[in-house]
Parts: C-alpha cells; structure tokens; sequence
C-alpha cells in the first residue's frame, strides 16, 4: 500500500481560507495562534509532525485512546492551515492511519468464540468475557461445535427455551444488568438503549441488546452519519461538532454536524430527522432532504470487544443562513469550516472521533478533494470498507 501518495485539494483551498464561524458560545477562533501558547502538543500524523516541528505522533496504540485528549477550536484551526505542516497536501499517509486505527487488532480474532442463534453466526465472544456467561446457564449455553469457525471448540448460544425475541431480550438483558451490578467496569457506559442483534442488515432481528454490551458480544452495529456542508460562491464548508465533554465516549472531540446510532425498531431516514432535531435543531422541513450517499465500515478488536459497524453516510446542503444549536446537551458547540481545513484536522491530527475520520475521507472523495491521480487512490478508497457491509 502506497503512503507516500498525493491529496490534491482544489487550488482554492490551498492557501487562503474564508473566517471561521463560531457558534453555541465559543468564542472568535483567532487564525495566529502561537505554538508557544499551545497547553499540550499537537497529536500530528507521522508526516505532519515532521514538517511542522510538532512531535511525531504514528497511529494511536490500543493503550493510547484518542478520547484521552483535550484540545481547543482554535487548537483545530491552528492544526488545518496549510503553513503548520508545508507540503503535507500530498500525503495520503494521515488517513490511511485514522482507517488503521479503526481497524485495530485483527491479530486477536482468534481469542473469540463465535454466538450463534439458530444455526447463524450473529457476533463473536472474547473467550475471556465467556467465562462471566457460563454461570448463567438458563440463558447461555456454551455447546460443542467444530463449526462456525469455532477455533476453541466452542460456541456460545442461547438456551433452547427463550424461543422468541422477547424472551430472549428479557433474559440477556437481566444477565447483562447482574453483570454490570457485580462489576461495573466490564461493561461501561450503559445506555439502556437497544441494538438489534440481526445477522445481516434487514434481516431477522433475533433479539435487542443493550447498546454498550454490542462489542462485547461481537454483534454487527449500525449507525448513521450526515454530512452538513454550505456552499458559499465556489467553495464548500463543512458544520463541524464539538462533542460534549460529558458524553461517556470520546467527550470533546469533533464530530459530524450529527451522527447516531442505529436502534432497534427505526430505519435510516428516521434516525437521521431524529438525530437533526436532537443534535442540531434541523426541523423536518430541511432534514428530510438529507441524501444517502452510500456507507462505510471496519472491524476493531480492543481487548474483549469486537466491533463490527456499517455507517451509512448522508449529505445534507445547508441554507448560508443556517445556524445549528444543539438541543440534547451532547454537543459544546459548533464550527463552519472549510472542507480543505476539515481534511487537513483529519489528516494531521486525532481531533476527531475516529470512526467520524472515515465519513469525512469518503466525503472528500465523493466531492473530488482526493483525486484518481493521487497515489494510493484506490487503496484508500477500498479501505473505507475493511468491514463486511451486510
């Protein structure tokens, strides 16, 4: 795979860019700010941090999580100007390692045993978290199998009567609310908000699992992701969130205007009405126009979690005159950004949510920021799906 690629941005994007607008209470984001001044350095990409003076940051090690970091607006502007990193527009290398870091640790498949519901693979159990299930023998039924890719010998399922969904909802949720009573720590933030457990996208939904115990169990996850951009004469700007730093996972870091995950019982184009009103204060009028544009995936192993996630991404045009405020609390504030500084937050920093990364890139894609002549063109673009998109 060819790091030392090009990312032609259009010319426009190169060396000027238009003011920032600031919302929700942040205040005028300054376009000089000193390195000096900075009150932690930078986490930079291998290639920016050479070139800009920063210390070299490669791809973030499973023990190195990116929610750790704490980081200011003008922070984010200072990392997007072209002067902090000269020459880097050229390298794809930042975002083939936000797309690394999403796919971590396929080394450790192997440590998992698959879950099967009548005779389907519908996730996969770290073989150290099986051993908290095995005392729950009216629920999990740990059963022989040579099949299933069962490397241990081993499956786990469901015991024979919880026949329907409901049942089977019912009890897993108990077991995981015992677990999470006796030990909270092994699986954090709970939600009480169900996922379907389904082995492909529109199938059969087997049973509902609680949304933070998803990776726990291997269980395929969806979410959506919408892109609000601006256009303003012949340039593009991107509505760019600052996450909350109350949310449970990745507090302050940037995100998409909106973004959710996918519950049990809604499709795609109601979540993302929903999650416009919720996160941004879109009414229906505008967000029933959100475009699905197509979807991107990958597989992370940490530890004892397995996540399996599709995200189907949305374009949604905004008025100039729109100005988002979030109505949930899960969002500190907003920014319009231009698409050419957003790309190079991206690649040069750890700012944004990680799997949020992937959405801009296939962004940037679709809207001819990353060319055919870039080397390594089709490599990243094949990336953007590492997971199996079913």
């Amino acid at each position: 795979m060819a790091l030392n690629s090009h990312f032609l941005l259009p010319n426009r994007f190169r060396s000027s860019f238009p003011p920032i607008r600031a919302v929700a209470g942040v205040p005028p984001i300054s376009r000089s700010i000193s390195p000096q001044t900075t009150p932690f350095p930078l986490r930079f990409s291998a290639h920016a941090a050479q070139s800009s003076g920063f210390p070299s940051v490669s791809a973030l090690s499973s023990t190195a999580t990116p929610e750790t970091s704490s980081f200011t607006w003008d922070d984010a502007v200072r990392a997007s100007q072209p002067e902090y990193a000269p020459g880097d527009s050229s390298d794809l290398s930042g975002f083939f390692e936000k797309i690394k870091f999403c796919n971590r640790g396929s080394e450790m498949r192997f440590e998992f045993v698959p879950f099967v519901i009548e005779e389907n693979t519908v996730g996969y159990i770290h073989n150290r978290f099986v051993e908290h299930l095995k005392r729950f023998e009216e629920v999990f039924v740990i059963k022989d199998s040579s099949s299933h890719g069962a490397r241990f010998g081993y499956c786990v399922t469901l015991h024979d009567k919880l026949g329907t969904p409901e049942e089977r909802t019912a009890a897993v949720g108990e077991v995981i609310k015992c677990l999470v009573e006796e030990q909270e720590e092994l699986i954090p933030g709970i939600r009480n908000e169900l996922y379907p457990v389904t082995s492909s996208f529109g199938g059969r939904v087997y049973f509902s699992l609680e949304r933070a115990a998803v990776p726990y169990f291997g269980i395929k996850a969806y979410g959506i992701h919408m892109n609000g951009f601006v256009e303003s004469g012949d340039e593009k700007l991107l509505w760019v969130a600052k996450r909350s730093l109350v949310k449970p996972t990745y507090p302050g870091m940037l995100d998409h205007l909106v973004a959710g995950g996918l519950p049990h019982g809604i499709s795609c184009q109601e979540n993302v009405v929903k999650e416009c009103e919720e996160e941004a204060g879109i009414p229906q009028s505008i967000s029933v126009k959100a475009l699905p544009v197509g979807a991107v995936s990958y597989v992370d192993i940490d530890g004892d979690r397995f996540k399996r996630d599709v995200l189907f991404c949305y374009d949604l045009k905004l008025p100039e005159s729109f100005v988002p405020k979030n109505q949930d609390g899960e969002v500190e504030g907003f920014n319009l950004m231009p698409v050419g500084s957003v790309a190079n937050i991206v690649r040069r920093t750890h700012f944004y949510k990680p799997n949020c990364s992937l959405v801009v890139i296939d962004f940037l894609f679709r809207h001819g920021y990353i060319c055919p002549e870039s080397l390594g063109y089709l490599d990243l673009l094949q990336s953007l799906r590492s997971g199996n998109c079913s």
